[in-house]
């Protein structure tokens, strides 16, 4: 009986591996869910339907695009991490994935543990502005007024433990400076408060900074990354200016934890073909996103290089996990 039972596991094993490769190369055969973790409409969500035109051509299937917004994008990879490792539900995630452990007192998932990263996208480097109530001109002066107005100057964030939220903490500390953080649920808010002279100062990615700058609503101060844009050539970054600081908002493509090597494979490689292709390279420059192109191994790499990197920062900062 024991001899029957041994035989039949093996068997099984055996038929289970040989299925692999023949469900790999089917896949997909169906339409794939792509989950978003902000609302629909925003920097993420373009990102997102860029990418995901692009792969369903290459892969013949339907990408659609399912916000599921709250948390600071955990609700959404939440969802993830319970669905069925075969392909057919993924995530575009952002830099919220390493944000979250060091500002959330508890989430329900590993974010390592429980997720396949595919692939790495790129990146929006964050524009500091003013409002031009702010009789500033550049960061110079910004740091110059904080000093004489310790705490008062205001900066606006998508919320707390958002990268604006922690760009905003990286530069006091870099400046020596203090400045009183105003936290908003979602951008939209933020702006429209920032736009009225009510909040002074905020983070925020280069597409939109650029149409308010060039109306005049917004004065460009500098660019939170190590070389300029194109699209933002005059604004000098903030190394130039003399604080090294560097905040994004990132986006990769991320999976379920066991999904099968060659699905992986395959959508890695999908992934890599969309973002080689001279369009997609032109409508993220005109987002102005930085295309850097990781494979699955790398992107690995980089969000554990992230995840070390914000938690020190919100150690450094004080800030109290909620």
């Amino acid at each position: 009986m024991k001899k029957m039972t041994a035989v039949l596991a093996a068997l099984a094993a055996w038929v289970a591996l040989a299925a692999t490769p023949a469900a790999a190369q089917e896949y997909p055969n169906r339409p794939v869910k792509l989950l978003i973790g902000f609302p629909v409409g925003g920097l993420l969500d373009t990102v997102s339907r860029i990418v995901g035109e692009k792969m369903s051509g290459l892969l013949g299937q339907q990408f659609i695009i399912e916000a599921r917004a709250g948390a600071g994008g955990s609700l959404a990879t939440s969802a993830l991490a319970k669905s069925d490792p075969d392909g057919y539900t993924l995530m575009m995630v952002n830099d919220n994935h390493a944000l979250n452990p060091a500002t959330m007192k508890s989430l329900p998932y590993d974010s390592v543990k429980d997720f396949q990263m595919i692939g790495f996208v790129g990146y929006t480097p964050l524009v500091f502005v003013s409002h031009p109530s702010v009789p500033v001109k550049n960061v110079k002066e910004l740091v110059e007024l904080a000093k004489k107005q310790p705490g008062q100057l205001t900066y606006a964030s998508v919320g707390p433990g958002s990268a604006a939220h922690l760009a905003g903490e990286m530069f006091g500390a870099a400046a020596g400076v203090k400045m009183l953080h105003v936290p908003y649920r979602g951008g939209a808010p933020a702006m429209t408060d920032l736009l009225a002279g009510h909040v002074k100062t905020m983070f925020l990615s280069p597409v939109i900074s650029v149409r308010n700058m060039e109306a005049n609503k917004l004065t460009g101060l500098a660019l939170a990354a190590d070389k300029r844009l194109d699209i933002l050539k005059d604004l000098p970054t903030m190394k130039e200016v003399g604080y090294p600081l560097e905040a994004s908002y990132w986006f990769g493509l991320m999976a379920p934890a066991k999904t099968p090597p060659a699905v992986v494979a395959r959508l890695e490689k999908a992934l890599a073909q969309t973002l080689a292709m001279p369009d997609v390279q032109k409508r993220f420059a005109d987002l102005g996103a930085i295309l850097r192109p990781l494979n699955s191994q790398q992107f690995s790499a980089y969000v554990g290089t992230e995840l070390t990197k914000w938690a020190d920062v919100v150690k450094k900062a004080g800030i109290q996990p909620n």
